[in-house]
């Protein structure tokens, strides 16, 4: 077996809105894929105020609705975001979060399932307490990148900074 690299930095996100399109029981990003019309990337894409890429969300509990899914993709958008809202598509408030980013080795795209798996995988098992930290899955979603072989699999976990 060989050993790969991920490497972990820790980021901090500002209060800001998501525009979110939530599934029905999804748990993950292929239950959702069945439940949710595909072209929404291309219309969270189109989002000219998104602070950053759209992501693959899991919900803290405080934010699903009932009969709605753990899962959800969407786009952050600035705290004062006044655009609109698209059909089908939902506002949400994401607290100030800190984030321990997790991002895996670049990879072949045929074998996106593999190198994915094996970075999902080692958060399971990871200690954030090493470095200072615990978990806060509580606070704030749980993000996941597009994968894209040529930077790796990348995903965000919250965070809180032990005192």
């Amino acid at each position: 077996m060989k050993t790969r690299t991920i490497f972990t930095q820790i980021i901090e996100r500002p209060k800001r809105k998501a525009l979110i399109k939530r599934g029905k029981t999804a748990t993950g990003y292929f239950e959702y894929c069945e439940e949710v019309d595909p072209d929404i990337w291309g219309l969270l894409l189109s989002v000219k105020e998104a602070l950053y890429e759209p992501v693959g969300m899991w919900l803290p509990s405080t934010l699903i609705k009932p009969n709605t899914s753990t899962y959800v993709q969407g786009v952050e958008v600035p705290f004062d975001y006044n655009g609109g809202v698209p059909e089908g598509l939902e506002l949400i408030t994401l607290e100030k979060a800190s984030y321990m980013v997790f991002q895996g080795e670049p990879y072949d795209d045929s074998q996106f399932e593999t190198f994915v798996g094996e970075v999902m995988d080692a958060i399971k098992t990871y200690d954030p307490e090493l470095y200072g930290y615990a978990w806060a899955k509580e606070s704030a979603p749980v993000c996941q990148l597009e994968p894209q072989g040529y930077r790796g699999y990348i995903e965000m976990h919250p965070v809180k900074k032990l005192t």
